[in-house]
């Protein structure tokens, strides 16, 4: 693609970024076959293509941001599938990343959407305000109908669907910060902290470290990590985001430079896909840029840790029948695409895959908030998919798409780490509740 930035202009480093991405646009539409809102909507402005010309036109021309562009690039999911299917290696994250930021920073919102994303930006990155927030929404949700028929407050509404019915109880281990491996010590790696899952699903991450600990690894969770901040980078805040950055990558670095680390393992796909991109997030600052780049380096999805080494024997009978949902974030974001369900595999599961794997189930962050009723039809589609597996499970391994999917069907969602825990010696995970336990 040809572009005519000034020389000015490229003297921005994120300019010059996405002026070398715009570059490598051929035109060529492969990446509207695979776009969630394209195959819905059928809008060229909504497929990736039409928002690149959107974004190019609004940066080459140094313009604020207009209502028609927040639009169309509120609408992109972030999924990462046109990456996949892009034969010329366009890096669209990266330039939409950088257009959501000039948004956020040329354009106002109207009153309630910015209101909306104020509210999120403040509460789901932090433990504490999410708990109490929850506790909230779950007397508020009888009336989420009628809240939702209010103009502008479909957001809220959709909030409140997707609050749990009851909350989840704290993790016992939730303050401890050192996991000794049962037996000769394998590898040592730290846990990310994180925000809305261990609120929400506590468990995954206290299988995650049952687990690595059976298999001989010591699991760390240092001291003043927290949130990834991939909620608030998604919504073009970057400055909140780049503080979670560079938070993480200091407690990460003192492990690091301490009795160090083989890897910085990450629960949730979605936060995996952001601080692997901590490297470039945090390029301009001297003091985090090389070791932004470290961590990244390190950072190992569980599935991807997992299926380099020797799991424990499975102790369950073989056969249950689980169908796999690949999170965009993971198949996409981060290329990992065989490595969980060998793992299910090899703990005696029977992998379904259900079509059309490729597409997103609406969850992404905050999008199923932002965007409910685009979310709803990504969600119904994939749980169709899915159901017509005949599954009895469904793992994915990131909580924001067992949430999305989990409040679409009575067929449990479950982690993936969680099923690997429970098949080689675990508890057996509550989600499942009342389900056959036999094969």
């Amino acid at each position: 693609m040809q572009t005519n930035f000034s020389l000015a202009q490229l003297a921005d480093p994120h300019v010059a970024r996405s002026e070398q991405i715009l570059r490598a646009c051929v035109h060529c539409g492969f990446c509207t076959a695979t776009c969630p809102t394209y195959t819905l909507l059928g809008d060229e402005l909504d497929s990736p293509r039409g928002r690149i010309y959107l974004i190019k036109d609004m940066l080459e021309n140094d313009r604020p941001a207009t209502a028609e562009v927040a639009k169309h690039v509120d609408r992109c999911l972030s999924c990462l599938s046109c990456m996949t299917t892009c034969p010329s290696g366009v890096h669209y994250m990266h330039l939409v990343d950088h257009a959501r930021a000039h948004i956020e920073e040329t354009y106002r919102r109207p009153f309630m959407d910015r209101m909306m994303r104020a509210l999120l930006a403040q509460v789901l990155p932090h433990r504490g305000r999410f708990r109490l927030a929850i506790a909230g929404a779950m007397v508020a949700r009888p009336f989420a109908g009628i809240i939702g028929s209010i103009p502008g407050l479909a957001p809220v509404a959709a909030m409140l669907k997707l609050a749990p019915a009851r909350p989840a109880s704290r993790s016992a281990s939730e303050g401890e910060r050192h996991f000794p491996a049962a037996g000769p010590r394998r590898a040592r790696v730290a846990l990310l902290d994180g925000c809305a899952q261990p609120v929400l699903r506590p468990e995954i991450d206290e299988a995650a470290i049952r687990l690595m600990t059976r298999m001989g690894v010591e699991v760390v969770r240092p001291k003043g990590g927290g949130c990834c901040g991939s909620l608030t980078h998604h919504m073009g805040k970057e400055e909140p985001a780049l503080a979670n950055a560079r938070a993480n990558v200091d407690a990460w670095w003192r492990e690091i430079e301490g009795e160090g680390l083989d890897a910085i393992i990450i629960t949730t796909s979605g936060c995996g896909t952001t601080i692997k991109d901590y490297g470039h997030m945090l390029r301009l600052e001297p003091a985090y840029a090389e070791r932004a780049a470290k961590v990244s380096a390190l950072a190992r999805d569980i599935s991807e840790f997992l299926v380099e080494r020797e799991l424990p024997v499975p102790v369950i009978d073989a056969g249950t029948r689980v169908a796999y949902h690949s999170a965009c974030s993971l198949q996409h974001g981060q290329k990992v695409k065989t490595a969980p369900k060998t793992l299910l595999q090899r703990a005696g599961f029977t992998v379904l895959e259900p079509a059309e794997g490729h597409l997103c189930c609406g969850s992404a962050g905050t999008y199923n908030i932002l965007q409910p009723e685009i979310a709803g039809r990504l969600r119904d589609r994939k749980v169709a998919n899915i159901e017509r597996t005949d599954p009895q499970i469904i793992a994915a391994g990131n909580i924001g798409c067992l949430t999305q999917i989990g409040g679409g069907t009575a067929i449990p969602a479950v982690h993936t780490v969680e099923l690997l825990d429970w098949a080689t010696g675990g508890p057996r995970p509550d989600t499942l509740g009342e389900m056959n336990r036999a094969a």
